[in-house]
């Protein structure tokens, strides 16, 4: 095995002669790589320096999360004495504490040959059909695939004949082949939360079958032959669509626990029905069915929109009705809620800075979407779903859409959903006018009337923080919100460069009065962490009160009375503001506190793409504080066309993030700063952060400008990457931040070279129709593909792709769906760009694939170039001859 890069100077010892890290995790027979988070680099050094200890592994665990584990899959076939195998993903967590799926979409073929291997588990991971190597493994027992995108099971499944425990929970299947049955060994089956609409009768052969979990499915039926399941314990048949069951169950000697829960079941056996282990909660017992006829009349009085991405507009009427948005957002408008026809355009805006404003730290996490007629009134509430992008964490935070009156921005009472087959996260609100919306994370916001007569206010985040408010405080009802941001002991201590440093959580208070408090409004918050009132200095005690922007942060000690127990701290004040209690030797308190405050607020950063025009291959990437924009371009635009700013992108001051070239843009891998095709940036507010990159183009450097595009991630640091910026960087992994269209010059191919999606990205121009019905460009089809996702292999057989096209396509990119996707559709493409019917093939080639979405969109642009073709026609004033021929030819 050749030496690879990189590994050779880890393997073995160390430069002290002690042994390095890789070979410590070699422990017996067993491998736990999945706990490093460069598992597969070691797999890998160990096999080049201890290959005749490691092909003795029975046990080996590694994590799919790892960007070299296609070279650590091809080692597996050699372990011929592996008897456990774990390739799991979901070692990262994202935002929400979800675990991210690992990219393994396929094993190599000869791992069937592994006759030791009894346990495999290969969750959470990309698999959309299972590895054709597992029916062969002739020892397997156990084997788990769940939380992938499995469609369906190969139909000699069945051969496995010694599997005794089968999990597919969290997966897509529709259906079970039949050689389901031959599974005699089997005692537990886990098929829960798929789309399973039947069940084959061989299901009832499984006679070791202990434990049956189908919960979460389509199934309106099951068949009767599961009452020959005589050792079966627990069926579990909950969350399913259910509308009889049969009475056979009753009859099962050794079941204990029979779920029937949230289905459709409007009567059970009575001999069902008496079981004391059987659970029916959820269902429609005893109730009648509804008439057909009323069925259909209820359907007809909401009516579905489906808009295209081409669409703008709608109509409500009277009836009421459901419209789905393109872009994801989805109203409903009840019956009556509009007592005249009304008409609805609608559009999605980039936030302006300069009239969407956010508060201290807010995050931004939408489009804004503007509706109008601005101000029409509904009758009932309207509701409307937004999705947004994950926030950066959810701790401390709540996720809420945000109005625009004509006046001013409000938060709207908002519920957080997340879609069932998507997963995409939406704002859930409901209001009864129409203008600017957008979906906002903020701090969570406690809030409570004050009435003459007083009250108390807690924070939900911190309940030890709470605010008095006495009898005859106010004369008049005022409505008061408290925000906490709690700070580490850490944080301070860091950012003050003082270990002995305490800060308490940061408490804001605001009312929607301008009249200060009639009586003194008593505060308690808790006293800095490690501080207690029985031993504190109390010289060293500072009280802080900051203005509303944060800018000034003045030492109140002195002028209210601190009472102090063994926990908290309590004092009086008349008006609210920032308030922030400080355990520290520091006398100049407030511009300390002013420095923290800043480092804590989250910046709002415009990254910009500028191209040189004396020299079309230089682009500048710079990112800046919102602040700066405007005054750098200025001073560049002499140099530089543009500017192209990106969307507005919240990051902390000092934060890692790095910038991912893709569609044709080449990097100079030599660059110092270049690392896996990625440029690395840190972004300091006060600092110089700009960084020149050149795009080469190797066979011609005069070409067409086209455009291309680079994204910037929060991504996984790469290794080279010094540990310091490692430290600074904060928030989860693989957090999308902005995307960047970049005229660059285009690649074109050599004379006789066919360009194709393998090479680079680089596509020769297409035109696929005629001017006359409306042509389909390269851009075009890069937009579809960009819709196409995991369906892409159904839609390029449907396009008359052989099997073996499809195979080489999915081979040749394995790792990367989004290359899979344009190989199919530019290879179909290419071999069809001289039919003149190929744009209707393609169109009925997605209504066959299920994706009515993508056609609709195909005949949207088809209906644009015709209208384009139309208009072209009409302007030189062609179209009254042709009218006249066709006239005198009809007269012949």
């Amino acid at each position: 095995m050749a030496e690879l890069p990189g590994l050779g100077d880890e393997r073995g010892e160390g430069a002290s002669g002690a042994p390095t890290l890789a070979d410590c995790c070699l422990a017996d027979n067993r491998l736990n790589l999945d706990v490093y988070p460069a598992g597969c680099r070691r797999l890998l050094q160990l096999f080049e320096g201890r290959r005749a200890e490691v092909v003795q592994v029975e046990f080996l665990r590694l994590s799919t999360n790892d960007r070299l584990l296609g070279a650590a899959l091809g080692i597996l076939p050699r372990l011929k004495h592996l008897k456990s195998l774990v390739l799991k993903g979901g070692h990262a967590r994202d935002e929400f504490g979800s675990c991210q799926h690992g990219s393994l979409t396929s094993l190599p073929p000869d791992v069937g040959s592994l006759r030791c291997l009894t346990h495999l588990d290969l969750s959470f991971n990309s698999l959309s059909t299972l590895p054709s190597c597992i029916p062969r493994l002739p020892s397997l027992r156990v084997l788990s695939v769940s939380h992938n995108s499995l469609v369906a099971l190969p139909e000699d499944f069945g051969s496995l004949s010694k599997l005794t425990f089968f999990s597919a929970m969290k997966n897509q299947l529709m259906g079970l082949p039949q050689s389901i049955g031959d599974l005699a060994a089997v005692k537990d089956l886990d098929l829960s939360e798929n789309a399973l609409e039947a069940l084959p009768e061989e299901v009832g052969n499984l006679h070791s079958c202990t434990q049956l979990d189908l919960s979460g499915n389509r199934l309106s039926s099951i068949p009767d032959s599961i009452g020959n399941l005589k050792a079966l314990r627990q069926l579990h048949l909950h969350s399913n669509l259910l509308v009889t069951v049969p009475a056979s169950l009753a009859s099962l000697p050794n079941l204990s626990r029979l779920d029937l829960r949230n289905n459709c079941l409007r009567a059970v056996p009575p001999e069902i029905q008496t079981l004391p282990f059987v659970h029916l909660r959820g269902n429609p017992l005893g109730e009648t069915e509804p008439s057909p006829q009323a069925e259909g009349s209820s359907a007809t009085e909401l009516q579905r929109l489906f808009l295209a991405s081409g669409e703008d507009s709608f109509t409500v009427t009277s009836e009421g009705c459901e419209v789905i948005l393109a872009c994801g957002i989805h109203f409903y408008f009840p019956p009556g809620a509009a007592s005249d026809p009304v008409r609805i355009d609608f559009r999605t805006l980039e936030p302006d800075p300069r009239w969407v404003k956010l508060r201290h730290h807010d995050v931004l996490l939408s489009r804004v979407l503007e509706l109008q007629p601005h101000g029409v009134t509904f009758q009932q509430e309207v509701q409307i779903w937004m999705p947004y992008a994950s926030p950066q964490s959810l701790q401390q935070r709540e996720v809420v859409v945000r109005t625009f009156s004509g006046h001013s921005w409000s938060d709207l009472r908002t519920q957080v959903e997340q879609e069932t087959k998507s997963k995409k996260h939406v704002a859930h609100c409901r209001v009864l006018h129409f203008s600017w919306f957008l979906v906002v994370s903020r701090l969570v916001q406690n809030e409570c009337q004050v009435s003459t007569e007083g009250t108390l206010l807690f924070s939900s985040v911190d309940p030890s923080i709470k605010v008095t408010f006495p009898p005859g405080v106010t004369e008049e009802t005022r409505s008061v919100k408290l925000q906490v941001l709690p700070v580490s002991a850490e944080e301070i201590a860091e950012l003050t460069a003082d270990a002995g440093c305490r800060a308490s959580p940061l408490l804001c208070l605001s009312q929607d009065s301008l009249v200060d408090f009639l009586k003194p409004v008593r505060i308690q918050l808790p006293l800095p962490f490690g501080v207690t009132g029985l031993n504190l200095d109390r010289s060293r005690l500072h009280l802080l009160r900051g203005d509303v922007q944060g800018q000034t942060w003045d030492d109140i000690t002195s002028q209210v009375v601190l009472e102090l127990t063994h926990l908290y701290a309590v004092f009086e004040v008349t008006h609210f503001s920032w308030y922030w209690l400080w355990y520290t030797t520091k006398t100049y308190i407030g511009g300390i506190a002013k420095k923290v405050y800043e480092r804590l607020r989250m910046y709002q950063v415009n990254f910009i793409a500028l191209q040189r025009k004396k020299d079309p291959e230089q682009v500048l990437l710079q990112c800046l504080p919102k602040h700066k924009v405007d005054s750098v371009l200025k001073k560049l635009q002499d140099r530089y066309r543009g500017p192209e700013p990106s969307d507005m992108v919240e990051m902390f001051e000092g934060e890692q993030f790095f910038a991912a070239f893709e569609r044709g843009i080449s990097i100079d891998m030599d660059r110092p700063d270049c690392v896996d095709g990625r440029l690395s940036f840190i972004f300091y507010s006060h600092l110089k952060n700009m960084k020149e990159i050149y795009v080469t183009s190797p066979v011609d450097r005069k070409g067409q400008a086209v455009k291309g595009q680079v994204s910037f991630y929060r991504g996984a640091v790469p290794e080279s990457i010094p540990e310091e910026a490692s430290r600074r960087r904060k928030g989860p992994d693989s957090l999308w931040l902005a995307t960047l269209p970049i005229k660059l010059p285009r690649l074109k191919p050599r004379w006789g070279e066919n360009p194709s999606p393998q090479n680079g990205f680089s596509f020769s121009p297409l035109n696929l129709g005629n001017a006359e019905t409306g042509y389909l460009t390269q851009a075009n089809l890069l937009s579809i593909a960009r819709r196409v996702g995991a369906d892409w292999q159904t839609i390029g057989l449907n396009l008359g792709l052989t099997y073996q096209q499809i195979e080489r396509i999915g081979y040749n990119h394995r790792e990367d769906l989004d290359k899979q996707i344009l190989d199919m559709l530019f290879s179909w493409a290419q071999q069809n760009a001289e039919d003149p019917d190929c744009v209707s093939k393609l169109i009925k080639a997605m209504k066959e694939s299920g994706r009515q979405d993508i056609a609709d969109e195909v005949e949207s642009i088809i209906e644009l170039g015709r209208h384009k073709y139309r208009e072209s026609i009409r302007r030189v004033g062609l179209e009254q001859e042709s009218s006249t021929e066709d006239s005198a030819t009809a007269a012949m």
